[in-house]
Formats: structure tokens, sequence, C-alpha cells
């Protein structure tokens, strides 16, 4: 599609073997050989993130999960962070967890033109109570937290299963892991 993919993660993927997802994909779907994104960024730190967010995002989608490290993790620093890229640029959409954007800051970026708009499908507090400020903020786009819903996802599941039934029979690591210890 012509886009230049630039991924974050909390642990560096520094070699062409670290960058393979090897979570369960439908065929045809994911980036198994991690090939997509041009650019890697990583790391735990403020600045880690905010060099990522400098990187010149027309496009941030937020998909991490919600853990004490990632609430609030993008607010006003690094609404500012997107903007000094290249102000009012970024279209931010979060199909995360609500808490991991800080709504109010999210609201004044939109005020202030930091950022193009928003897509979100999660919202803190959810569901948003009648009149909130969210509803009338400019360039919003809010759905009723269904970005995961497809007609497909009971058959992706039963996948899922019947892959990891076969892994375990084989003594292999299974796919798709949640690690309780990290939160997700």
């Amino acid at each position: 599609m012509g886009m230049s993919v630039h991924a974050y993660t909390l642990h560096p993927r520094l070699t062409p073997e670290s960058r393979h997802d090897n979570s369960w994909a439908p065929a045809g779907l994911g980036d198994p050989e991690g090939t997509f994104p041009s650019k890697w960024y990583s790391g735990s730190s403020t600045s880690d993130l905010h060099t990522f967010l400098k990187s010149g995002l027309d496009l941030l989608v937020i998909a991490t999960p919600l853990t004490d490290n990632t609430k609030q993790l993008i607010a006003k620093p690094e609404f500012e962070a997107l903007a000094s890229a290249g102000k009012g640029r970024t279209i931010i959409s979060n199909i995360a967890r609500g808490p991991v954007v800080h709504t109010n800051d999210l609201i004044e970026a939109l005020d202030k033109g930091l950022i193009r708009g928003a897509a979100l499908d999660v919202t803190d507090p959810e569901p948003l109570p009648d009149g909130h400020a969210l509803f009338s903020a400019k360039n919003v786009i809010i759905t009723p937290h269904v970005s995961g819903a497809s007609t497909k996802y009971n058959e992706r599941a039963l996948a899922i299963l019947k892959v990891n039934l076969e892994r375990f029979s084989e003594g292999k690591e299974l796919a798709n892991r949640i690690h309780k210890k990290r939160g997700y």
C-alpha cells in the first residue's frame, strides 16, 4: 500500500530472527517474517517512546496490553512529541484499552491541533457517559469497542485451539501464549 511502517516494542528486535512473529494468524495475514516494519524502535523509557513518536507518524495505532506500565502511556508529553515531528499530522487509533490514553490530554491535543484526529474503539471511561467531552471533540470517531469483532471470530478461535492442541501433543511451544507475570 506504499506505507512505511514503524514498529515499537518493549524488547529490542535487532536481528531478522528476533523480528519473526510466531503467533497464530489466519493464512495469508500477519507478518510472520517481520518484514513490514521499515524501522524498529524499542525500550521502556519515556525517551525511547518519544524517539519513536518523533519519527514522523501519520497514523499511530495503539495495540498494547493494559498494565501498570501502560496506563496513561500516551498523555500530554507524548502528544507534544508527536506534534514536534509535524504539527497536527498524526491520527491516533486506540484499539488497545481506554486507560492507555489520557482522555483529557487527548481532548486538549485535538483542540490545540497537536494531532489531526482520533479513531477510538476504546475509551476511558468506558462506556462514555452521556454528554462526555469526547462526543463533541473535533475529528473523533468513536466505535463501541468492536474492533476485534468479526464473522470469523469463532472459527479463528477454534483454529488457534486446534493448532495449540497439536503443538501440545508434540511437546512444542504454544501459539499466542499469555504471560501472567507480564500481565498479557
